[in-house]
């Protein structure tokens, strides 16, 4: 059966045990002041989309997107926008096997369709982000400054993909 990517509304048990892995693996790998990862709370925000991975009836990963306002009033979702991806991860048994890969597919496509320009996304400097940084190198998104309410800091890497 393939992969199955469907708009999440968070309200499973299966997806909120997820996003708690998904949290729990950024207070692992980073300091409590320098952890972007949001809550179910904060995927629920407006101009927050999250999508589930699923395959052969188990939850195998997630990703998101956050739209951006760009300063001329455009954004939240409206088109000629740009926008952020949130909330990636791979459930640790499905790691390796094309999640990821699947979803950054996904999300992207997503993206065009909204007419956004460009793509934005925070990343760990740790060792645990490593296939991270690569799978976004290896679909075109470079490194960057920090971008939209970000600040520098030593345990971030931003990166960005013009669509």
């Amino acid at each position: 059966m393939p992969l199955e990517i469907r708009a999440d509304d968070l309200s499973g048990p299966e997806i909120r045990a997820l996003v708690a892995a998904h949290l729990a693996n950024s207070a692992h790998y980073s300091p409590p002041h320098a952890i972007h990862a949001l809550s179910a709370d904060g995927m629920r925000a407006p101009g927050v989309a999250i999508w589930s991975a699923w395959e052969n009836g188990a939850l195998v990963g997630m990703g998101g997107l956050k739209a951006l306002p760009t300063g001329d009033g455009e954004g939240e979702g409206k088109g000629k926008g740009e926008g952020e991806i949130k909330a990636m991860h791979t459930a640790a048994a499905h790691r390796g096997k094309g999640v990821a890969e699947a979803m950054l597919h996904h999300l992207t496509a997503e993206a065009r369709r909204r007419g956004y320009r460009r793509l934005w996304l925070e990343t760990g400097v740790q060792d645990g982000y490593a296939a991270s940084r690569r799978l976004y190198m290896r679909h075109g998104f470079v490194a960057c400054g920090p971008f939209a309410d970000y600040a520098g800091n030593p345990y971030s890497v931003f990166m960005t993909l013009a669509l």
